[in-house]
């Protein structure tokens, strides 16, 4: 009886902090948006360093030592090395699409994740987690809609991308959770990480920034920095099958925030996208908690 009232316990947390997490990262995208005409490295720089202020601001709380665990580090590169580089993608395709389309993108990172785990995690999937997978993919077709005529089928290419590089980085997450690794811990490495990647980007071509960008920029770290420790620790309370789906408020926040602040109107074809995408998670969600 105490084991269930833990697993319970454990998914409630999980659940509340992903949906600050979607909440944080529909912000982040929304400022990453408004801070105008700014390189991608130099928007990703800002968000990855407020991030390494608020990580090294806990540990200093905490008392705890900045040092990986044994037997992390290599989890720790490839969760930095995935999730930067979705990361870069999905601030190009933010910049380049409508942002409930580039989030919508980088919110199949649960079904990337379902073929990632099955390498990396030793987790056979189900049935109906790969059909899952392949009608996700069906409704991305239609936010991406691949014809030669399409002017933006790269930057959706590219934020596909985005959700391959953070599905794949929730995968290591998860691990460096079963690990014991500390989620300040795993913050700092990765906001280190891409922090470090960027600089020669930004030293090659530097847009000196408005005070007003600044801000924007400033607010997106600090939006992301909530969004990646919401996303981080839930996925250390509980597995995705049970939460993922909620990690999907995401696109509704973006959606409404670019429809009252950016006019901005999804296609019907997208919208259609985002119900088959948003419907199949659900009903797996729904499928697998009967299983339990």
């Amino acid at each position: 009886m105490m084991k269930d009232i833990n697993k319970i316990s454990n998914k409630s947390k999980g659940i509340i902090c992903i949906l600050f997490a979607a909440f944080g990262f529909s912000l982040m995208t929304f400022f990453v948006r408004i801070s105008g005409d700014i390189p991608t490295m130099e928007k990703a720089f800002f968000r990855n360093a407020v991030a390494i202020i608020a990580s090294l601001i806990l540990l200093a709380k905490s008392g705890e030592k900045i040092r990986i665990q044994k037997g992390c580090g290599t989890d720790i590169f490839f969760r930095c090395l995935f999730g930067t580089s979705g990361l870069i993608a999905n601030f190009y395709a933010i910049d380049k699409l409508n942002i409930a389309d580039a989030n919508m993108l980088n919110k199949l990172s649960p079904f990337f994740a379902i073929l990632i785990s099955i390498p990396i995690l030793k987790e056979k999937p189900k049935k109906i987690d790969i059909l899952a997978v392949i009608i996700a993919f069906f409704g991305a077709m239609l936010i991406v809609k691949p014809t030669g005529s399409n002017m933006q089928l790269v930057p959706a290419l590219i934020g596909l991308y985005g959700g391959f590089g953070a599905g794949t980085a929730y995968v290591f997450v998860r691990r460096l959770g079963k690990k014991g690794e500390r989620t300040p811990i795993i913050v700092l490495c990765f906001s280190v990480f891409s922090t470090v990647v960027t600089i020669p980007f930004i030293v090659m071509n530097y847009v000196p920034l408005k005070p007003i960008q600044l801000l924007c920029l400033v607010m997106a770290g600090l939006s992301a920095t909530i969004g990646q420790f919401g996303i981080t620790s839930a996925y250390k309370f509980a597995p995705a099958k049970e939460i993922s789906v909620f990690d999907y408020t995401q696109v509704i926040f973006a959606a409404i925030l670019g429809i009252l602040f950016l006019g901005e109107l999804p296609t019907l074809l997208s919208f259609i996208g985002y119900v088959v995408i948003i419907g199949v998670a659900v009903f797996r969600w729904r499928y697998n908690l009967k299983e339990q």
